[in-house]
């Protein structure tokens, strides 16, 4: 089921809801994509009982663009979307771009955010004792060096750039051979849309997020593919250090979207925590 959602500030949410009277998973998309919840995990999720709710970032899809967004914004828009929905308390869960905004609504919905599954995800671009770009593909650090630039020359590379190469690794090319090749109908659409949500995006990444992890007080769960150059591993180890309820589990030789490979296992991690 997709609905929009009209928030307080006459912003639209494309909103998405599979539905059911399980446990409530809201998923936080990556970048770009749009915010259709993960196929390749329904079978798992109607198998421990888990109510995939999801929603296009403002910008993507069918959500009005937002200029001036940070990482922390995204909790306001879950509270207004669980809101409509009736729902109480929930979990979340995101992948690359998704997972800063999944911590953000732990970070700052205490009391509803149950659990918390962030996968290859980055840490804040102030994190200290942190080389943010340590092991970053060079694509991927002339994409978020041109965003730490600021919006008028992230603009620029997008427009010169002609077209981002994510480097990714033999493993991850073999994903996308399978079920997880779901990530190219969730990827197509939003770049084809042109640039302007990813550029906020990666601007809100490289900018203060507007909450502090150590804010984050239900368990977190976070999963990384040690060979990762989109977002290397040492991001994730450095926000285990961080969150109060914390556990990194690393696969030495996944990368960015082969990590997805053992999502399954966060779900089944997910329902005992949430209990």
């Amino acid at each position: 089921m997709c609905l929009d959602h009209t928030t307080p500030d006459g912003r639209t949410l494309h909103v998405y809801d599979t539905g059911g009277t399980g446990l409530p998973v809201v998923w936080h998309h990556g970048t770009p994509n749009i915010g259709e919840p993960p196929e390749p995990l329904f079978p798992a999720a109607d198998r421990l009982g888990i109510r995939w709710v999801s929603y296009d970032r403002p910008g993507y899809g069918g959500s009005s663009m937002r200029r001036g967004r940070d990482v922390a914004s995204a909790a306001a828009d879950v509270a207004a979307i669980a809101d409509a929905l009736a729902l109480d308390r929930f979990a979340v869960m995101g992948h690359s771009g998704g997972a800063p905004h999944a911590l953000a609504c732990a970070a700052l919905l205490p009391d509803r955010v149950v659990a918390v599954v962030g996968v290859a995800g980055p840490a804040p671009f102030d994190a200290d004792g942190l080389d943010w770009f340590a092991g970053m593909a060079d694509s991927q650090v002339a994409s978020l060096g041109a965003a730490a630039a600021g919006r008028a020359a992230k603009e620029e590379y997008e427009i010169a750039d002609g077209g981002h190469d994510p480097e990714f690794i033999p493993a991850d090319r073999a994903t996308l051979q399978g079920p997880w090749s779901w990530v190219l109908d969730v990827i197509v659409p939003a770049v084809e849309a042109g640039p302007d949500a990813r550029i906020d995006d990666d601007l809100a990444f490289v900018s203060p997020w507007g909450f502090d992890i150590a804010q984050v007080v239900a368990p977190v769960l976070l999963l990384h593919g040690g060979r990762d150059r989109m977002v290397p591993a040492a991001h994730s180890a450095w926000l285990a250090r961080r969150c109060v309820r914390a556990e990194l589990r690393l696969s030495p030789e996944d990368g960015h979207l082969s990590i997805l490979d053992t999502a399954e296992s966060a779900l089944e991690w997910l329902r005992v925590h949430a209990a």
